[in-house]
């Protein structure tokens, strides 16, 4: 009820939003002035001397509100786009967690797979929600890609060389190849995972661990370009090698945490009985490694490009640190100083609501991760957290737990027969 009520909430307020952008440039331009913050009349401040001049400056302006009203036009659809992917990416990070366990033949864990799969059950939900968004933005419904539109590439030199990858329909290619192929591993493995409770042996076991080993070569590749199409090319003009690193980093991590807060509310529900304080640590201990991991490639990114000082490389972080101080510094606070503080120490790792705490700060600093990487190219200085915003998170959150929960509901969540069933019932750290 709760989840629904969420979504109820969430779509009035994504509504909103879409209601309240401009759909003129004289409406956009109203709603500068009233959200002025010093960043949108720079072009008012050119004194024309002659009529050659003034001529330039006219056109110069309306370039600027064109651009601006495409900007805030944007506003709902970024929005929409940073939460849908938010929350499926937790969900693909928990596949990516699910696939390791599996192939690793990891004895600690089995009593938290039906946890897991109830979380990857949002993969198709979540999804097909990205992919039509994807799809809308190559109708041209939004501006979220700027390579997609013609004109902009017609006067792009660097966009004409990049139009071999980024065009349209390979663009939706690969997303659809990608999304089969996540989709098809988490149905297959949760049917084996299922069947293997009430086979004889052990040949679903064994098939299991084959396909996950293989699925996980598949999706370490097709993550990286999926990060670079979905998220990176927001930004064609910018580009980093350690990208796909990067956001995998980040969908691992929160993926890990909804583990183990969906496992730390289940327990306290009575559900989950067999599984100790150790799971919960080794799942904390998990948190507190990949926040670090994800600061590494984080810091790695930046100095880098900062001490190289490259101009069409720095452009990237300077428009975050000028226009987007707060959210660039605080995502930053909250995805590595709020773990380390919190789960450094060992003891912490097995208080349920420390845990929990730790992981409601690093979900939203990873939040704030994808706000950052969509939202400056997108809406540029239009920027503020509103009712669109507010809207696709709880419409978002509401149908994550709506989803996860309705699957785990729909099977036992004690594995029966998995092999390292008992090791893991002992697990004691």
């Amino acid at each position: 009820m709760g989840a629904i009520i969420l979504m109820v909430l969430g779509a009035l307020g994504i509504a909103a939003g879409f209601l309240a952008a401009p759909s003129t440039v004289e409406e956009s331009k109203a709603m500068m002035a009233s959200h002025d913050d010093g960043h949108g009349d720079a072009h008012g401040a050119t004194v024309s001397h002659d009529n050659a001049d003034a001529g330039a400056h006219a056109m110069s302006a309306a370039e600027h509100d064109e651009h601006v009203f495409h900007q805030l036009q944007n506003k709902p659809w970024a929005a929409l786009y940073v939460a849908a992917f938010f929350f499926f990416m937790i969900a693909l990070g928990v596949l990516a967690f699910y696939a390791i366990q599996r192939a690793a033949q990891a004895g600690w864990s089995p009593l938290l797979f039906r946890v897991m799969e109830g979380i990857t059950s949002y993969l198709v939900p979540g999804g097909i929600i990205v992919f039509v968004i994807l799809l809308l933005s190559v109708l041209h419904v939004n501006h979220l890609f700027v390579w997609m539109d013609a004109d902009v590439v017609a006067h792009d030199a660097l966009l004409q060389g990049k139009s071999g990858y980024l065009n349209p329909t390979f663009f939706l290619i690969r997303a659809a190849i990608f999304l089969a192929g996540w989709i098809a591993y988490r149905e297959y493995s949760r049917k084996l995972s299922l069947a293997q409770d009430e086979s004889t042996d052990d040949s679903n076991f064994k098939l299991n661990f084959r396909i996950s080993a293989a699925f996980l070569v598949f999706y370490l590749i097709s993550e990286s370009i999926m990060s670079w199409d979905w998220i990176m090319s927001v930004d064609p003009h910018w580009f980093s090698t350690l990208f796909g690193w990067y956001i995998f980093a980040s969908m691992f991590v929160s993926g890990i945490t909804v583990i183990a807060m969906v496992t730390i509310y289940l327990k306290s529900k009575g559900h989950l009985e067999e599984v100790n304080n150790s799971h919960i640590h080794d799942l904390a201990k998990f948190m507190f490694g990949i926040s670090i991991f994800w600061t590494y490639l984080w810091f790695s990114q930046f100095m880098l490009i900062w001490y190289a000082n490259i101009p069409e490389e720095v452009t990237y972080y300077v428009t975050r640190i000028q226009d987007y101080n707060l959210p660039f510094f605080g995502m930053i606070a909250m995805n590595f100083l709020f773990p380390v503080l919190l789960l450094m120490n060992s003891d912490y790792k097995r208080m349920n609501w420390f845990v929990v705490m730790a992981g409601v700060v690093i979900l939203a600093g990873h939040y704030m991760d994808i706000f950052n990487a969509i939202m400056p190219a997108t809406v540029g200085d239009q920027w503020f957290i509103g009712i669109p915003e507010i809207g696709a998170v709880l419409f978002f959150a509401g149908l994550f737990l709506f989803w996860i929960f309705r699957a785990l509901a729909s099977a036992p969540l004690q594995p029966k027969r998995n092999p390292f069933i008992e090791e893991s019932r002992h697990f004691h750290y």
